[in-house]
């Protein structure tokens, strides 16, 4: 009895009659091709139509003298961002918009911390204490905007009425040059307080309890315990929950528009506002657009940098 054995091409031509290429065979190994062929395409859709376009259409028109209607015909070249740049309204709110970032950094995420290592312990009382500090975060910005400029009212609002007590003339906080921005930064910490110590709280509980029991038996104290062994796990959640804030910062709107408008006499601007003061309302969109591709770039060079110098330490 004989037996055939097919060798050489003509197996190598039989395995190509019905299989895919060894490459796309390892990518659709555990459906991958599939899910990339059915999802990759409308995402991408998605993402051009409403980021890359409006994008580049900002940068274009950047370079022209245009109120929104009619063509666009009138070029400035780089006249828009020659005058952006010697504004004061303008570097009044990009200090304006780092000295947020520095609140932020500075005294409301170390305030979230500390409240979240105090109430991730099982104590009673806590899920309720967690609950009323991150119900701020709920509201929409416009209604906190408007619920602390009847706070800040000097005359018919909390501010007076303190003021009252001690027979003292409430002074009216948004109306005042070198109060004003100021008691936006307080907002600030107020609404987004209880959402960066939400995800302490998160990152806290995926620490092993074993390795803090462990530096207890070791001997250390609970300022060692945090220093040594809860710090250095939390960290990836601290440069996450930075990340946050500084671009929550950079894209402030909401909350400045309902409290102060960017008043008084432009005194409060955020990058965001001076925006759409300067160039949505007043009808200068290619000066906005410019003001837009500023603010882009910042925030572009900001996470490309966080990205490449902390995260990778984490």
């Amino acid at each position: 009895m004989t037996t055939s054995v097919v060798t050489g091409p003509e197996r190598q031509t039989t395995g190509r009659s019905w299989s895919l290429p060894s490459s796309l065979h390892h990518i659709n190994r555990h459906g991958r091709l599939t899910t990339m062929v059915l999802f990759l395409p409308p995402a991408l859709l998605l993402f051009t139509i409403f980021v890359v376009i409006p994008i580049g259409e900002a940068g274009f028109l950047g370079f022209f003298k245009w109120n929104g209607y009619g063509e666009v015909t009138d070029f400035v070249g780089t006249r828009n961002y020659e005058f952006l740049a010697g504004q004061r309204v303008f570097k009044s709110a990009l200090f304006n918009t780092g000295l947020v970032i520095l609140v932020s950094i500075l005294v409301q995420l170390p305030l979230a911390l500390g409240m979240a290592m105090f109430l991730a312990q099982r104590i009673r009382g806590s899920y309720f204490f967690r609950t009323i500090f991150f119900l701020p975060f709920i509201l929409a910005e416009v209604a906190t905007g408007l619920i602390w400029r009847f706070i800040y009212d000097g005359e018919f609002g909390l501010v007076s009425a303190i003021w009252g007590v001690f027979g003292a003339e409430a002074p009216f906080v948004l109306a005042e040059r070198g109060l004003a921005m100021y008691a936006i930064m307080a907002v600030v910490v107020w609404k987004y307080f209880g959402f960066h110590m939400m995800i302490y709280i998160a990152g806290l509980q995926n620490i092993p309890r074993d390795l803090i029991d462990a530096a207890k038996v070791d001997g250390a104290t609970r300022w060692q315990v945090t220093r040594y062994v809860t710090l250095p796990l939390l960290k990836p959640t601290i440069m996450i929950s930075v990340f946050f804030a500084v671009l929550g910062s950079l894209q402030l709107f909401d909350l400045v528009m309902p409290l102060t408008g960017g008043g008084p006499s432009n005194s409060s601007h955020t990058i965001v506002t001076y925006l759409y003061q300067f160039g949505i309302v007043r009808l200068r969109i290619g000066f906005g657009s410019a003001v837009g591709v500023v603010l882009f770039f910042i925030c572009l060079v900001f996470a490309l940098l966080y990205r490449r110098n902390l995260f990778k330490q984490a």
